[in-house]
Order: C-alpha cells, then structure tokens, then sequence
C-alpha cells in the first residue's frame, strides 16, 4: 500500500501553517541564522529548477531550526522586467494583472511542496510599496554623485526594444531571448559601480564563497597597474590618452588602434558621407558583436583614418586606425600598437604594410625586421629608445613611467575593466527613475513626499521601437517641483538589477513605510548567512548586490561590508543532457509530479540525486526510486509501530545483544555521524541521504523480530525511531507523521538534533578484505582487537585463500588495519 502522501501532506502543512513555525522572531535569545532562496521571476509557474533551489534551503532552514537557531527563510519575487511584460503581452493582457496571477499560482505551489517559508515578510518588486525605495535608493545614488546620465554607445536588442548591461550579454546574444544584440548609440543612466571597484576585489569579509565565483568576478572587474600616455593629433588640439601595460615599448609604437564607438571617431563620422569606405566600415563592425570582435581567433580588420598621432617621446607621427578588434570597455578605449613586441600587432601590420621598429632586442641573438616571422615578446635589451637604450626591458618599465611623469607626457596608473552599470531600460514594466526634466531648472529629482513615482495602467504594450511610456502623455507631461513650470518625466525605467541588489535587506523589515528598513532589525539579520542561486549570476546579480550593500553601509544602514556570509551556487535541472525548459520541449511539470509521488518524494528526489552544486539530470526511474524509499519507511512503521513505541527510548546499554542487533546498533549511531556531517559540514545531502537508505537496508535485515530479547527489541526501536529525525530536513511531512506515529508531542524541529553515542561506534568485530595479488579472494570477520599476527594468520587459513596459494611461496602479508589483507606471491 502507498503511504498516503495527499492526505499527512496537508495534514502538516496546515499545522505548520496554524503553529507559525516559520515566522521568524526579530527579537531572540537563539543565535540567528538567515537563510536565503534568489528569488524567481513570476512569469509562469514554478518549474524544477526553482524546486531544485528551494529544496536545498528548506533543507538548511529545518536542520538550523532543529539545531535551535531562529531562522529567518524569506519568500518574495522578482517581479518587473521584460518576462513579466513578455508573458502580459503574449497573453494580450497587462503585466500588472498577468504578474500578481502567477504570484498567486506560484505561493499556492510554494505552500503545496511544504517550503518553510516566512510569509509575513513576503515582497515583490512591482509593488509601490517596494519600488518607492528603489526610487529613493535612485536619489541617494544621485546626491552622492553615483547617478548619472551620459550618451554612450550601449547593447541594444532588437527583440526586446530595450538595452542590456555588459553582463547581460552573452555570446553576444541577448541574455533573455537570445537575439542578436547591436550597439547603439543613447543617453543613459549609469551607476558609479566603478567607485567601488578596489572594495569588490576584497573578499575578506566573504566567509565562504565558491572560489570560482571570486575568480569570475576579479577577472570581471579586471585590475590593470599601467601607464597612461597622451598622444596629440597631428595639427589638432585633441589628445589620444592610451593605457599600456608596456611603457618599455613606447618607442616602437607606429600606429593607433581606435574602436568606431570612440568619441573621436564619432565625431569624424560626422564629416564623412555615409557612402564613403570609413563610414560603411565603422557601421559594420559597430554591429558586430563585442565578444566575437575581441576574440583571439577573430579576423583582425581595419581602415585608415587619414589622421596621425605624435609620439610623445620621440615626436614621430603615428597612423590612427579604426579596428574591430579595440573596445571601448577596456583601458581608455585606444590602444598603442607596436606590431615588433605584440603578435596581434605584428599580424595586423604585415596585412595593412604598417611601418615596423624594433625596440627590444635579444640579448644574445640581435634580430633585424626582415627576420622577424612573428613578434618578439619575451625580455631583452631597449635599442632604438633614446636615453634609455641598453637597459633591461622589464627594467625600464618604472623608469620611463617616471620620466613621462617628469614631462606631463604620461602618469603610471591603475585600470579596470569594469564599466559602470548601465541601468536605463526602454520598457514599460519596470521602476520609473525619479526624474523631471525642466527648461528652466535641468534634472531635478522628485521630493520624496511624492515617492513612488507610479507606473500608468493605461499604457499600449506590444512590439514597438519606442518606450511604451511615451504613449501616455498625461503621465509623461507634468510640474517641476522646483519653479512649478512644465516638465516631463524620464520614461526610462530600472534595471531590474537595481530591484534584487536590495531586496535581501528589505525582508529584514519588509512593511517599514518609513524607510527601506530599519537599522536594528537591519543589523540583527544581515549578512545572510546562506545564499543560494545560480553560478550565472556570478557578475551580474551578485556583485551589483555587494556593491549595493556597501553602499548602503556608507550611507548609515547597515553595519556589515558584505550581504552574503556564504555562498552555494546550485546545478541547474537537466533532461536528456540539455537545461530542462519549456522552450526545448523537456521540461517537466512539478505540479503533476507531487499529485503522483506527493511533495517529499520530488524533494528527497533533487536532493539524492546530485550533489547539490552539481547539475541534477532527471530521471523518472529516479523519483520513483525515491518514491519506493519512502514507501519502505512507510511500510517499516506501519507494520511494526506497536514494537517501536514500545521500546523506543528503553535501551540503556546493557543487556544481551547478538552480532546482528550489534551491527544495527553500530548503523544507527553512524548513521546519525554521518548525516550530521555531511549536512553541517558539507551540505552534501544526497550522502546524507544515501546514509538513511543504507540504514533503512539495514533495518530490514531485522526479520524474527519475536525472538529478540528485551535489549535488542530496544536496538531494533532506536534504530527506527532515528529515521524521522534525520529525514526531517529532506522529507518533512511524513517525518512529522511518522514522529507522532511513535508517541511524540513536539513538532519535530522542537526535538532538537539527535546525538550519536561514540561507545557504539566502535565494532566488536572488523571485515577485512583478502587480496592475494590485487584480486579479491574473500572475507575475514575478527575481533577488532586481533593482533596483526592473528590477522595474518585467519586471512592465510580461509579456505579460498589457501585454494590460490598451495603449493606457492607466499612472499609477504601486508595487514591494512581495519580494511585489507594483502597476499603477495613469490
């Protein structure tokens, strides 16, 4: 008979639910411990992956909560942004309404699965009453000099009429819908991420983050110690400032790599026709995507400007070329090429017949230029470079640096390659930026009295090529609130980053009307102590958190420099070795499989079959093997609930125990040693796991239960009663049923962590393996106190032992304790 998961689900969820077990408490004398889920966008129903992710932090929230901690497991969702706007629209329907459905539909799941989640604090990001102090967090950006507007060159995409950061573009496809994404040149927005760009290099105050997350965000943000150099124009007042992190080679540079999204090179654009080869081939490449433009492997092109540089150390003229393969995101934006001392410099000079000098010799085999069959990289001697000719070239970096400060030619510097977040977006479902544009006054911040600036209903959605606020004129036309004169508001909205870099903060006080939070409540919670999400949002997400977070500190809010203590970037849910989603026709449907298998099997399920960093491929021989385990515990209580309850907690160590109940006793308190590890240590639940299986197995083998004595029916009792208790985190529902089958008052989390009994692990007998020659040849069971002679001797006298060395000469016996008895042959 299948256990009746339907039926105990409910049972627990509503008393969970009556008792507010999962309400946290503000003000505790338990130490805290804030466990926290990313977040998922409502954009449909909960899939796998979100299953998959929440299972984990259900799994930590209980085990704390047994372990006494008052935690604080928050829900909310990440509620603006184009997939709410795409599913209204694809609907024919209006995001506000489609959006606070699927928040409907997706609670109801949370709740059907049994998440143990703390629904006072629940928050979402459309709300005004969330979004009003995105707006003010907007404001303090821009009195503190971190807001502000500029054109620029962005990723635009075609298919979501909207701009993407840097780091929402990969491949160069659109990190949403995977359009092509082409620049485009519009005034934005931008956050002064840069400011803090030294802060997020330092990872101190991140007790436990995967290393692989650091490295992907220190290469993001990409320190470079270097050199500036400023080239003028050749009869022009403008200056060409490059960053090189090889000032020994200034002497050899002979041309000028500028990107067509440089200023300069815009600027010429306007003089040019649009049919001339300059203007064709900068339009060309500036819709080329970036990644694919900077990729070793990618054909290096060019054209020349008609315009020179002057070297500023040795006057000589320099040609400038627009390329595709400089970015405006790296440096300066232009880079100073020396083809002698730089391979990709060197290709592209032989294919345009660029001048070539050679500055840096070889020490012991001088070259000359028509030897050379590729660049010269490696250290040597400075030729051709003035006073500085004959010094070492690693050298001669410090010196030249400091002669070009000397002359007001160049300053040694640091660089990154972090660019500020872009945070404009052209689309309707999004957080208004607080801003009138006045005649008479410019840029003026709307008064907080008059926060949040709400979104108009009445807005025509759809596939346009304009800002669908624009369509609403009596929301776009309004007062200054400095002279009262006409003023228009900024249509674009936020970044939905901008709304996730905060939200762990708000749910420490997620209904304050008076600020974002409070800095008590702020302070007692923060950091979260376990974040958990996926390793995609490595530089987008989670480092605009940490720079939000800091900045946050620096205005008073908090006391903490990081957001998350530590970090677990959980593997995705695959099928047939492809990510499961709707859109490849593999994904699966949670609802329908907690209505077959009940809601602890699909937990038990992602947490048994991968470790939790790891990907976890479905499988449905998988569920329904999770789904038989639980029906064996199921079976094992139902058919013998009387003899548990019976003699649950009557064993006191004494009495008579055979070898059988022995060894079951030795696997209860592993057991527990062993899940109590592989969670509090490791978070490797699918061990954790694996261990109550081996057990239940164990457990089973227990079969003429009416011929043991009274000792060993207490063994038997102990050894099943253990199983709610460590289940508890993985399969709570039929853990609580369970629990009260066996007499129990307290909810399971109020029993606190079962303890293991270190006398017990020790065995009074020990299984050897016998090898003779690398081959397993059979078994030794002997007392655990055996010398190493006796060992030898049991091993050398079992019968199939002796079949494989008669008549042999046995050359040595090497005894492993406690594992293996090796047999080496003559």
């Amino acid at each position: 008979m299948e256990y009746p998961f339907h039926k105990i689900e409910k049972k627990w969820q509503k008393i969970w639910k009556d008792r507010e077990i999962f309400k946290a408490n503000d003000h505790s004398d338990k130490p805290k411990f804030y466990v926290l889920s990313m977040f998922p966008y409502p954009s449909g129903a909960l899939h796998m992956g979100h299953v998959s992710n929440y299972s984990i932090g259900d799994a930590i929230t209980r085990f704390k909560m047994m372990q006494g901690y008052n935690v604080l497991q928050p829900m909310g969702y990440d509620a603006f942004g184009m997939p709410a706007e795409n599913f209204a629209i694809l609907h024919n329907s209006h995001p506000k309404i489609t959006t606070e459905e699927n928040i409907d539909i997706m609670r109801k799941q949370f709740d059907m699965i049994g998440f143990g989640l703390d629904w006072s604090r629940e928050v979402s990001t459309c709300r005004p009453d969330y979004y009003k102090w995105g707006q003010w967090f907007f404001k303090k950006m821009y009195e503190n000099g971190l807001a502000y507007k500029k054109s620029s060159f962005v990723n635009w995409c075609d298919e979501c009429q909207t701009v993407l950061a840097n780091e929402q573009v990969e491949d160069g496809k659109c990190w949403r819908c995977d359009g092509v994404v082409r620049q485009k040149e519009l005034e934005q927005w931008f956050f002064r991420i840069t400011n803090y760009a030294e802060e997020l290099l330092d990872f101190s105050g991140v007790l436990d983050w995967p290393e692989k997350v650091k490295i992907m965000q220190t290469n993001w943000i990409g320190k470079s110690y270097g050199t500036n150099i400023h080239f003028k124009l050749e009869n022009e007042e403008d200056i060409i400032t490059v960053f090189t992190t090889r000032p020994d080679t200034i002497f050899g540079c002979t041309f000028m790599a500028l990107p067509p999204e440089h200023p300069l090179v815009t600027r010429w654009l306007k003089q040019e026709k649009e049919d001339s080869e300059l203007y064709q081939f900068c339009e060309r490449i500036l819709n080329e995507d970036k990644i694919k433009r900077s990729a070793e492997d990618t054909t290096k092109e060019g054209i020349f400007s008609g315009r020179y540089a002057i070297n500023p150390v040795n006057g000589e003229k320099v040609q400038i070329w627009i390329t595709n393969y400089v970015l405006m995101e790296y440096g300066t934006g232009a880079v100073m090429a020396v083809p002698t001392h730089d391979q990709r410099d060197f290709e592209f000079a032989l294919k345009y017949d660029i001048p070539m000098k050679i500055v840096i010799q070889h020490p012991e085999k001088p070259f000359t230029l028509e030897e050379m069959k590729e660049a010269y990289i490696a250290e040597g001697i400075l030729v051709n470079s003035g006073k500085f000719n004959g010094m070492e070239s690693g050298a001669s970096q410090k010196a030249i640096s400091e002669w070009m400060e000397e002359n007001q030619l160049g300053e040694q510097t640091v660089t990154y390659r972090l660019r500020d977040w872009g945070i404009s977006r052209q689309r309707y479902w999004g957080n208004p930026i607080p801003i009138i544009y006045c005649e008479n006054c410019g840029e003026v911040l709307v008064p907080d009295a008059d926060l949040p600036v709400l979104l108009p209903d009445d807005v025509k959605l759809g596939k346009t090529t304009k800002n669908p606020l624009l369509s609403v004129d009596e929301w776009v036309n309004t007062a200054c609130p400095k002279c009262g004169g006409p003023g228009r508001r900024e249509t674009d909205t936020m970044d939905t980053f901008v709304d996730s870099s905060w939200y762990f903060a708000r749910y420490s006080d997620a209904h304050n009307d008076k600020m974002p939070f409070s800095r008590d409540k702020a302070d007692y919670w923060l950091p979260v102590d376990q974040y958990i999400g996926g390793i995609e949002h490595a530089v987008m997400h989670l480092m605009y958190a940490r720079f939000f977070h800091k900045f946050m500190r620096d205005l008073g809010m908090v006391s903490s420099d990081e957001p998350f203590a530590r970090l677990l970037t959980q593997g995705m849910v695959t099928k047939d070795g492809a990510k499961m989603s709707k859109s490849k026709g593999n994904a699966v449907d949670p609802q329908y499989i907690v209505d077959r298998y009940g809601a602890d099997t699909v937990r038990v399920f992602m947490l048994f079959a991968s470790p939790p960093e790891k990907d976890v491929e479905w499988s449905d021989e998988g569920m329904k093997g999770s789904f038989r385990f639980l029906n064996r515990i199921w079976r094992l209580f139902e058919d013998n609930i009387e003899i548990i309850k019976n003699n649950l907690g009557t064993y006191s160590g004494n009495g008579s125990v055979d070898s059988t109940l022995k060894e079951l006793r030795f696997s209860t308190q592993f057991t527990i040693k062993k899940v109590l590890e592989d969670i509090k240590g490791r978070m490797q639940f699918n061990t954790a796991i694996a261990a109550i299986m081996e057990h239940l197995n164990h457990v089973y083998s227990i079969i003429d239960l009416e011929n043991l004595n009274k000792a060993e029916l207490a063994v038997y009792a102990e050894a099943c009663g253990i199983i709610p208790r460590l289940l508890y985190p993985f399969a709570p529902h039929i853990a609580e049923e369970l629990w009260q089958m066996t007499g129990n008052k307290q909810l399971l989390h109020e029993s606190g962590i079962p303890e293991y009994q270190k006398e017990f692990l020790v065995r009074d007998e020990v299984t050897y393996v016998v090898q003779i020659m690398g081959k397993i040849r059979g078994k030794l069971e002997i007392s655990a106190n055996a010398t190493e002679d006796e060992i030898k001797a049991a091993a050398l006298d079992l019968e199939n032992v002796q079949k494989y060395t008669e008549n042999k000469k046995i050359e040595k016996v090497i005894v492993i304790p406690k594992k293996l008895v090796s047999i080496v042959m003559g």
